[in-house]
């Protein structure tokens, strides 16, 4: 979600393209027993590096999943076994879901992308610094609404599930995301108001940038959020509602939801950073990156995405699916740090210098890697249960994902 402090999640230029220039060098038939020999015996040489405790890899196409296997435990205590069915947050590779939903919605008349915001909402948001500027859907889509990440809103949105006291030694790192006790969870519209109605409690005029909406990408968790308060406002029904509804159902995803009180929690995977083990913890602002799912659930969801690219999606009309990946800015949008093939789509990032279209995601405990290749069609899947500092961690990282892109 955050993808503050998790170094893991900063290799994603070097592993894709390692990918684009070893594609297609290997057996493409990944039913061949010598092909998915040589992958399991790839994958279980990374994961006994011990950089990470557990982790699941997955490879889907249009006609279905080529390989979905997990490695390691999700309790290493009790020996329980990683698999392709554990379950584990996905951080903000859930914002995914939110593009999604905000195109099905359109589909439905309930909104429109260019919408300003203020059609939509319980409470008026205004950026303090251009008061007679709209602020649109499609910029919260595409991280362009001025609306940045403050301290107050990383400080207030994590809240401490069991209310597990951390271990000393890890606060310094985590202390943040353990704060607040179980009791603090309110609704998503209760905290967004909170963080974003003016004089309201959590309210900090830094929460808006000082530049114009739709001038400047910058990533913005707080206003994914704001779309999910949109569409649970446009379709009077909570988000989560919305989503089972348009998106897990029809998709069969049935180990997926936003609650913890939904999931079966005996086969959430346990999370770790090195060899100690984090408690759980929940998100008042859940549409950025409070997903739970597993790698078969998720590589549903991924099937689909390609195949809408392909023409043959299932959960949207074909116009919505092209709305999704289509480049949404301008090259002048984004500052020089930026990629050169960088664009966003509607809650997808576009790395057209690699074919590929996706997200990252990183909270504490859990990294994920969601990606599909626009020219040959195939996608791929990595979540870890492990935050490692170890000095080969990303090397290890990189590894996988560049593996499961070779087959």
């Amino acid at each position: 979600m955050k993808n503050l402090i998790f170094t893991i999640v900063l290799i994603l230029c070097v592993s894709c393209q390692k990918t684009k220039e070893k594609k297609n060098t290997l057996n493409n038939n990944t039913n061949n027993d010598l092909v998915i020999n040589a992958l399991h015996k790839e994958l279980d040489s990374l994961y006994n590096t011990g950089v990470f405790n557990g982790f699941s890899a997955t490879i889907v196409d249009t006609s279905g999943v080529q390989y979905n296997k997990g490695f390691g435990y999700a309790d290493v205590n009790t020996k329980r076994k990683y698999t392709a069915k554990t379950i584990i947050n996905i951080a903000s590779v859930s914002k995914v879901f939110i593009g999604v939903a905000l195109l099905r919605a359109q589909e439905m008349n309930l909104i429109d992308l260019d919408d300003p915001i203020n059609n939509h909402l319980p409470f008026e948001v205004i950026n303090p610094n251009y008061p007679n500027e709209v602020i649109t859907i499609r910029q919260l889509a595409t991280h362009t609404s001025s609306l940045v990440d403050t301290d107050i809103y990383m400080q207030t949105c994590y809240v401490n599930q069991d209310d597990i006291p951390l271990a000393e030694n890890l606060k310094e790192r985590y202390g943040l995301y353990y704060k607040n006790p179980s009791t603090d969870w309110m609704s998503l519209n209760e905290y967004l108001r909170k963080i974003l109605k003016k004089n309201d409690e959590f309210y900090e005029a830094s929460t808006f940038a000082n530049r114009k909406p739709g001038d400047t990408y910058e990533y913005s968790n707080i206003g994914a959020a704001l779309c999910g308060l949109i569409i649970e406002s446009a379709a009077k029904k909570p988000f989560y509602e919305f989503t089972k509804e348009h998106i897990f159902k029809p998709l069969e995803m049935d180990a997926t939801s936003w609650l913890f009180e939904e999931v079966d929690t005996s086969n959430y995977s346990k999370l770790y950073t090195e060899n100690q083990v984090l408690p759980y913890y929940k998100i008042l602002s859940y549409p950025d990156g409070g997903l739970i799912t597993s790698s078969t659930d998720l590589s549903k969801f991924l099937i689909d995405l390609i195949s809408g690219y392909s023409g043959n999606g299932g959960i949207l009309k074909q116009k919505s699916y092209k709305e999704l990946y289509k480049p949404q800015l301008e090259r002048s949008t984004f500052s020089e740090s930026k990629n050169i093939g960088f664009n966003s789509g509607i809650f997808f990032e576009l790395e057209g210098d690699y074919d590929e279209i996706g997200h990252t995601g990183g909270d504490p405990g859990t990294n994920i890697y969601m990606y599909f290749n626009t020219e040959t069609k195939k996608g791929r899947i990595l979540i870890t249960n492990t935050d490692s500092q170890k000095e080969n961690a990303g090397e290890v990282f990189s590894g996988i994902w560049n593996a499961i892109g070779e087959y």
